[in-house]
This record gives structure tokens, sequence and C-alpha cells, in this order.
């Protein structure tokens, strides 16, 4: 409120006639200025009743006032990072119930709650490649009683996808603590004489364009895992977007499409079925999937920039006082830290990685960097 008077007089003083209205003040045609101090709205001055000298005299009391609510202000912060939380928290998730995001932010839901001792409700929000639940996040007060669960896309490539992102991940939201993440498999019709990677970029030399790749869509995080493998391996493929990967994965199994990068919990049930060959994990990590132990890391197979992987991590409103950014952080992290947490979720070949605020968010700053620069170099088109 402070801050708004001082804008309001040196406003009056630049300009005397101008004409400004906010919640907190207004500077009218007749050079008045009003401020909200200590619950009360206090006349500053005004051309018309007021001498120079008692105009600077109403200046100097706010002034004064000002300063000395600051150790008052702060000790309130201070009070409502200690009682919180004290009513229901709201986890907006970007995606529809029963995926793999849903599946983890209803189970980081109900330890949360324990560890909080307030309930923390899940909100669907999907839509809109994640832009929906998070401007929706940024439309809530800043006050950890909105938690949202960002992602690479809502947090990086989006920024490569949009035009006119109608927020700034790294400015508009608080990074909380990173929470899992997935690497991309390398599958292709189990049929396909090749058993490697290796010789699947021999095949491609051989037959430069022949050979095609599936994805989600111009940008995602498949389309960018392939063109990762065509510029490490000097090879040229196709590649046909897909609007779902249940379509996308049909047609590989049926032969239509040569491979696709997908993550563990599509690949590895139709690997198991023999109608996928898995060649290779993203990374330089073998596969922590039972019964894909043995599949080599993209590293290992010679690729080591093909290191794409999708991750996900805890954020809220900027500005939300970090004393309550660091209790979430540290009741998350004491959440999916827990083995009886982690191995409710083993069969699905996520990493669960929890972090600080800070490392999160230098991750962040990497990522939003990383990924637009690296779209635009593959022609993806902002819409």
């Amino acid at each position: 409120m402070c801050g708004q008077f001082f804008q309001a007089w040196f406003a009056r003083l630049r300009s005397p006639h101008s004409h400004t209205i906010n919640k907190t003040f207004y500077v009218s045609n007749i050079e008045t200025v009003i401020v909200y101090v200590f619950g009360e709205y206090i006349l500053i001055s005004s051309s018309k009743n007021y001498s120079r000298r008692h105009q600077m005299r109403y200046f100097l009391s706010v002034a004064l006032a000002c300063s000395l609510s600051l150790p008052f202000a702060s000790h309130a912060a201070g009070e409502t990072a200690a009682s919180y939380p004290d009513r229901l928290i709201k986890f907006v998730v970007p995606y529809p119930p029963g995926g793999l995001g849903d599946t983890f932010s209803r189970m980081l839901a109900r330890g949360l709650s324990d560890k909080l001792g307030q309930t923390v409700v899940v909100e669907n929000k999907p839509g809109a490649s994640q832009v929906i639940g998070a401007e929706q996040v940024l439309r809530s007060p800043a006050d950890g009683y909105t938690v949202f669960l960002g992602s690479m896309t809502s947090l990086a490539t989006n920024l490569g996808s949009y035009k006119k992102l109608a927020y700034d991940p790294v400015k508009d939201f608080a990074p909380v603590s990173r929470l899992f993440s997935t690497p991309l498999y390398l599958a292709v019709n189990a049929e396909l004489p090749v058993t490697n990677v290796k010789e699947l970029v021999e095949m491609a030399k051989a037959k430069p364009g022949d050979l095609s790749y599936a994805s989600l869509g111009m940008g995602g995080s498949l389309h960018m895992a392939g063109e990762l493998l065509s510029q490490a391996a000097g090879i040229s493929l196709l590649h046909v977007p897909y609007k779902g990967s249940v379509p996308a994965i049909t047609d590989v199994m049926g032969g239509v499409v040569t491979m696709i990068f997908d993550g563990g919990s599509t690949v590895a049930p139709q690997v198991k079925a023999g109608k996928l060959r898995a060649l290779a994990v993203t990374g330089d990590q073998r596969s922590s999937i039972a019964g894909l132990e043995d599949v080599p890391s993209m590293a290992e197979a010679g690729y080591p920039t093909v290191d794409i992987g999708v991750w996900w991590g805890l954020v809220v409103r900027a500005g939300t006082p970090q004393p309550i950014v660091d209790r979430l952080s540290s009741e998350v992290n004491a959440v999916i830290s827990d083995p009886e947490f982690i191995s409710s979720l083993s069969s699905t070949g996520i990493e669960i990685k929890g972090s600080t605020p800070q490392e999160f968010g230098q991750f962040m700053q990497s990522e939003a960097s990383r990924w637009p620069e690296f779209m635009r170099g593959i022609g993806v088109v902002p819409q």
C-alpha cells in the first residue's frame, strides 16, 4: 500500500492533472491523493485546500507511518506462514483422470494431506497443452493454497509452441520441488530385422527417408526425440504425427510406421507381449522396468545426446511467501521419498526424484531455454 502511495504522489508531481484510479488510491483532476494506511483512507493533498507546506507535512506523516508499518507487516507474514495450512489446498492437475500424471498426483495429495493435516484435493483441468490448468493457478492468490502439477510441456516447450503464451513459466511460477521423470523408449515393430540401434541406423542410412517415426504432434517430446536421433546419427527419418498414443503405437505394431519413442508405461506391455522390440532408452541409465532391464541406454548405444525425457514438478504462483514454499517442498520430498510410495509406482518405469526449490528453479530455467531453441531449429512454428 505504501508503495502505491509514493507512486501516486510522484505521479501527481509529474502530471498535476492526471487521473488514475485503482483499489488503493486516486489522483483526481483537483490534485487529490488518497492512500489506504492502517485500515483507513487518508486524504494526502488538495491544491484547493492545502498549502505546499501542509502538503509536505502530510507526505512526511504517511512516509513515517509506512516505515513504522514494515515490521508489523513482516510479523504478519511470518504468522501466516507459521499457521499454514489452515484450510483445504487445491492441487490443479492439467490432465484428465486416469493417466500417469493424475495417478501420481492423487497419491501425492493423499500423502500431503497426512503430512500437512489439511485436505489436499486434486482438481483436473486438462486442455490446451496444459495452459488451462496453468492459467487457473495464476488467477488464484499467491498464498500456497493452490498448487500446480507443472511439466516439461507447461513449463518449457509451450514457450516454443505458442506465439503469445499467456504466462512466463519462470517469472510467473515459484518452484517447489521436482517430482518424477520418465525416459523415452525407442521401440520398433517386432518383425523389423534389427536388434539394436546400430543396425537401425545402418538401415536408415541404406534407405534415406524410407524409415519413419511416430509422434503425438509437432514440438512434443516424442517428435524432439526422433529429431535428436536423426541429428546424432546423421540419418533422415520421416516424421508421422498422430493425435494420440493409442493410434501411434498401433501403427508401429502394425508396421505402418517404423519406430516410436514413448514412455515405459506405454511401450513395456507391448514389448512383453512380443509386439514391439525395445532397442534403447534415452539418457545414460538403463531401464528400471521389470523385464526391460537389459535394454541399453542411448549413451551405451553411442548416442549420448539423445537424452530427452519427460519431467514433472510442483509449482505455485510466484509471490507465495518463501516459508510456505519451503514447507511445501519439505513435505513433498518426505512423501515421495517414502519406500512404500516409490514401490507402488515401480511398474510405471518412472524415476521419482525430489529437489529443493532452488534446484528445481535452476532446472526450470535451463529447460525453458533449451527446448524452445531446439524447437525453432527443427522447424516448429509457434501457433
